[in-house]
C-alpha cells in the first residue's frame, strides 16, 4: 500500500536540512531503485521554485511499503529528522486515484 509521510520542518532548518541531505537522497533512490517511490520533494516556505534563505517548511514523501508500522518505522529514521530539521512528522495510508 501506497502512504504519505508529512514532514514539518523546525524554524530556521536550511542548515540542518543541507547537512543531513545525502544521507536523505540516498534513502529515497534506495525506494526509487526499488520501484517504491511515488513522488517526493520539499515545500519551500515562500512561494518561489528556488527559496533561497527562507528554506522549506516540511517535505512530502508517497512511498510504497508492506504496512502503516513498516512506513512510520521508515520514516522515523529519516536522517532530517535525525538532525533536528523536522519538528513532526506524521505517516498516512494513501490511496492514489489519479492519474
Amino acid at each position: 500500500m501506497w502512504y504519505a509521510i508529512l514532514s514539518e520542518d523546525v524554524s530556521d532548518s536550511l542548515q540542518k536540512r543541507a547537512g543531513a541531505r545525502p544521507a536523505h537522497l540516498e534513502r529515497l533512490k534506495e525506494l526509487q531503485s526499488q520501484g517504491r517511490l511515488l513522488l517526493a520533494g520539499p515545500h519551500p516556505a515562500i512561494d518561489a521554485q528556488t527559496p533561497g534563505p527562507a528554506g522549506f517548511s516540511g517535505s512530502l514523501v508517497v512511498a510504497e511499503f508492506g504496512s502503516l508500522d513498516a512506513a512510520q518505522t521508515w520514516a522515523d529514521a529519516d536522517p532530517y529528522l535525525a538532525a533536528g530539521a523536522y519538528a513532526r512528522v506524521l505517516v498516512k495510508p494513501f490511496l492514489k486515484v489519479l492519474p
